[in-house]
């Protein structure tokens, strides 16, 4: 019996520690930053480019339509203060983060509903948009790996492949 007790301990062990070694990180990781001031918390999947082209009619995110700006769920933006989102008035809150690439010009929306699992059901959403601007690319010296979205006390950039955008964001009455 002790024998018997001591095999099934064994083979647990040795389940436990092979389930242990075959976990690899995620290929896109759940990422949290925050601007220095801590007023601006950005929570994003970071995808990677692993060898494929990211932007443009060939790429993996297409010129002119709606992404979720970061892999599986939608990326999530709050403001602890109310602030100027590249001009446009937005109280403080949480609020679900998209974009749509162009090859000059990105539009960087904001939108009240959460829990999005992508863009998929962007248009059936896309109602309680609260703000969107259009920003300037601009093109990196060299390709970035994975994505980054970087908030800091007065903007948020988007950067990833061969492209940056900047939308500005100031605290409201600053």
């Amino acid at each position: 019996m002790k024998n018997l007790f001591f095999a099934i301990a064994l083979l647990l062990s040795t389940v436990s520690l092979t389930q242990a070694q075959d976990k690899k990180p995620p290929m896109s990781p759940k990422i949290t930053v925050e601007s220095p001031d801590k007023n601006i918390k950005v929570v994003y999947g970071q995808p990677s480019k692993r060898g494929r082209v990211i932007f443009g009619d060939a790429g993996l995110e297409k010129y002119g339509k709606v992404w979720r700006t970061g892999a599986n769920e939608a990326t999530e933006v709050t403001f602890k203060s109310d602030v100027m989102f590249g001009g446009k008035m937005v109280k403080a809150g949480t609020y679900t983060l998209y974009t749509i690439p162009g090859e000059k010009e990105w539009s960087v929306l904001l939108n009240s509903t959460l829990g999005q699992w992508g863009a998929y059901d962007y248009d059936k959403i896309k109602g309680s948009d609260v703000a969107m601007v259009k920003v300037p690319v601009s093109m990196n010296k060299a390709p970035m790996e994975k994505l980054v979205i970087t908030p800091s006390n007065n903007s948020i950039a988007i950067g990833w492949d061969n492209m940056t955008v900047s939308v500005p964001v100031m605290k409201h009455g600053s």
